[in-house]
């Protein structure tokens, strides 16, 4: 999926979650971008065989077996859009801090106290 795709995909699963505010385009552009190199990472793996481990060669011309660089790529872009998403409330853990944030009444100041007496 594209990037605009995911924006959209993103921005309406925040609206169905609650979630949603306006503040919020910049981390859901973000997270779109991520979303759509983890996308093409996938792609590039898929097209070279989607092997997990390929064999590479070093300098001195000795092959070694190693993870295949596009997963490294897939893996980094989900464990970094894994933050956004619960930071956006779009997972369990994250809509439950949001909601118990919204939720909890706000602490008064001292100021604030005297101002209601001189009231």
């Amino acid at each position: 999926m594209k990037k605009n795709g995911w924006k959209k995909k993103i921005k309406a699963a925040c609206e169905e979650a609650g979630t949603y505010r306006p503040y919020f385009d910049i981390p859901i552009a973000q997270l779109a971008d991520i979303l759509a190199r983890r996308d093409d990472a996938l792609e590039q793996y898929k097209q070279t065989g989607g092997k997990p481990v390929v064999v590479h060669t070093n300098k001195a011309g000795a092959k070694n077996l190693e993870r295949n660089p596009a997963l490294l790529i897939i893996d980094a872009c989900e464990k970094t859009a894994l933050a956004y998403w619960r930071d956006l409330g779009l997972t369990p853990a994250g809509l439950k801090r949001i909601d118990e944030n919204s939720m909890k009444k706000q602490k008064r100041g001292f100021g604030d106290i005297l101002k209601d007496l001189s009231e």
